[in-house]
Formats: structure tokens, sequence, C-alpha cells
């Protein structure tokens, strides 16, 4: 592909990313990855540069851009390929809408640390937990050039370098690719062998497997989630991880006790990773920015409520449970916590085992520019009776 006619693709490409954001489509990897499928002709090169080209724009735009037509216009140093020849874009017309650069939607601004709107489309590192039933992080330092051990995590290796993972002897189990803000987050639940452990929103089950490493392959662990084709990842990642005492529940969305009645009070903590903005993620998913409206964000934080009150239903009197949500917006973090403890009788906030991060609210932040992890509201809510 000549450099005009990757900028038709960019534009093609966006315009069906953009289009996803607004209905709550695929993933703009998806879609890239699918619509490469059906043109052969592009090589290694070409999908690379086009991929660049589309998340410069992603990046570029608060606010989901017009078209992909706009998207690339502005970015303002593509005028050059919009010659109207071949398979490159048609000619630029007098007078045609270019997308103002901005960093984040205008109604999020305010919701989101002004301190944090950069840092938040930077680049994000690369994390591995080393997987404390097959190794230790001493063993796995020597197979990762270019690593650092993490801090605040017992388990987080950073590389520092590109690396081709899959052919290092560390991807056969002995580590696993995880922020260093969700190891932390695992790290707040204070695992220990023997216990009853609930991972209540347990997606593909990253932190489910942090979790078992903590527990030592002792005791139970329930992995639970509402999204089957999410949770189905889970046992070939746990098999690999060697990890043998997870348990996983599919649940139905607001029926979710109809499958839970034989563990109300037994757990001695319970993980609600729930769902969020994902504005702490933003480096790694740019494109949420342009999915995110008041009224999505108003639904979300109504699931919030709704799974912490399922939770604390689970947990065993003197256990705890740990709310994180990967967000920097405080209505989904310490609001949630504080309105949870506002309606609920026989909990309270307690200080967390970890020290990363800052004291905020009733827990602790975390976020990319102070900590270089992904953002992360992290509260303990013990049950006292």
């Amino acid at each position: 592909m000549i450099a005009s006619a990757r900028v038709q693709a960019a534009i093609e490409l966006l315009d069906l990313i953009i289009t996803a954001a607004r209905e709550n489509g695929a993933a703009a990897d998806t879609i890239i990855a699918n619509w490469f499928k059906t043109r052969r002709f592009a090589g290694s090169k070409d999908r690379r540069a086009v991929r660049e080209l589309i998340y410069r724009a992603i990046r570029s735009f608060g606010e989901p851009p017009a078209s992909g037509r706009a998207a690339m216009l502005g970015l303002g140093d593509q005028d050059e390929m919009f010659d109207g020849v071949g398979h490159g874009p048609d000619a630029i017309k007098p007078g045609e809408a270019r997308a103002a650069p901005s960093l984040l939607p205008s109604w999020l601004e305010k919701l989101v640390p002004a301190e944090e709107h950069a840092a938040l489309l930077e680049r994000a590192p690369f994390d591995l937990r080393v997987n404390a039933l097959k190794t230790d992080r001493d063993a796995v330092m020597p197979l990762l050039p270019g690593a650092e051990p993490i801090a605040h995590t017992t388990h987080g290796v950073r590389l520092l370098e590109n690396l081709a993972l899959g052919a290092t002897p560390a991807f056969d189990g002995l580590v696993e690719v995880q922020d260093a803000g969700s190891q932390i987050v695992a790290l707040a639940c204070a695992a220990q062998p023997g216990e009853t452990i609930i991972d209540l929103c347990a997606g593909a089950g990253g932190k489910t497997l942090a979790l078992a490493a903590d527990m030592q392959g002792e005791g139970a662990l329930f992995a639970l989630d509402t999204d089957r084709g999410r949770l189905s990842r889970l046992p070939q990642r746990a098999e690999k991880a060697c990890v043998t005492n997870v348990q996983l529940r599919e649940l139905n969305p607001k029926r979710e006790m109809e499958t839970l009645q034989d563990l109300v009070e037994t757990a001695d903590c319970v993980l609600v990773d729930a769902p969020c903005s994902g504005s702490g993620t933003w480096r790694r998913n740019p494109e949420l920015r342009w999915r995110m409206t008041p009224k999505r964000l108003s639904q979300t934080m109504e699931t919030q409520a709704h799974v912490l009150d399922v939770a604390a239903k689970l947990v065993k009197p003197g256990g705890r449970m740990v709310y994180a949500v990967c967000s920097l917006i405080d209505g989904e973090g310490t609001g949630q916590v504080e309105a949870f403890l506002g309606r609920s009788i026989g909990w309270e906030a307690v200080p967390s085992l970890i020290d990363a991060g800052r004291i905020h609210g009733k827990g602790r932040m975390l976020t990319p520019s102070r900590d270089g992890t992904d953002g992360f509201f992290i509260a303990v809510l013990a049950r006292t009776c």
C-alpha cells in the first residue's frame, strides 16, 4: 500500500470505530483485526502503519470526530495524502471540516482530576505478574532482559524494552500480563491459604489468578461474572497457571442471588472489581473516551451500587469486601463507598494493608501520573456484625 492508501484505510476504519463507539459495538482492536482479515494484500508494515494512524487519531480527539476523514484532516500533517489519486482519499474541498484536537470530552473534564489529563493519553507500560504457584520474581528476572521489579507489588515486573514475550521461557505459565494497579487490587484483598474468596466481577480472571497464587492453591476460590464470553477464557488460563482451586459461575444480571444462595455469608473476602467508565485505563484504551456518555456513566454507577449490595450478602461476619474501580471519577469510587456505608448497617471502611497510591476519601487512589499504574480507586470494607 502506498502512503495515501494507508490514510484512506485509516479513514474507513475510523468510520467503523466511531460508529461502534456511539452504538456500544465492537472494540477498535477487533474492528481493525476483522477489517484486515478480508484484505490480505496489506502486509505487516501496512497494518502497523494504519494502526498507528488510527490510534494517533483516537488519542488526539477527546470528542468522537464527525468522521474518519475529519479525524485524519484534524491531525494536520496528512493533507498531502488527500490527492484524489488511486486508492488514496479524495482531494480536500475548500472549508472542509476538520476535527479539533482535545484531551477529553468536555463533559468529563471536570470529573477527572486535571493533573491526570495528559498522563491518561501517554503510552502505558508493559507489566507482568510472576506466578507464585510456579516460581518467584528473582528466578524470572534473568529470563526477561531489561525488566525491573515494580514497587508496591509482591510479584510485579515491568518491561523496559520491547520483548517478544511469547518466545521466552517465562511465557509458559511463569508470568501473566497484568498492570501493576490490578496486582495491587489483588494484594488489597490479603487473600490467605484456606480462606473462601469470591471474585464477584471476575471477567477473564486476571485478578482471580493473582488471588489463587496468594492462596497458594488452598481454600475455595469462586470466579463469578455475568459475561459468559469473558468467563470462558479462565479455565485455560487457570490450567496454564497451575490453578486448581477456582470454581466458575455465570450469573444473570440483576438476578445474581438466584445462583448465589449457597454462598450467602460464607466469604472471608469478596472482591468487587466493578464495571466502570474505565477512565483509569485510557492510556491502554483511549477509545473509551468516545464511548462514555452521561447516560452510560449514570447507568454504570447504578450497576456499581447494585453489585456492592450483592457482594455484601456474601461476606461472613468479620469478613471483608474490597471495592475497586479502574476509574478516576469520584462518583464511581469514594462516592459509591460512602453511599454504601450510608445505607448499610454493620459495615465500616478500614485501612488497607497496601501502601501504594495515596489516601482518597474512604480508600486509596492510584493514578498514572503519580504512581505509573492504571488509575484505580480501592477501598477495604469490613463487616462488623
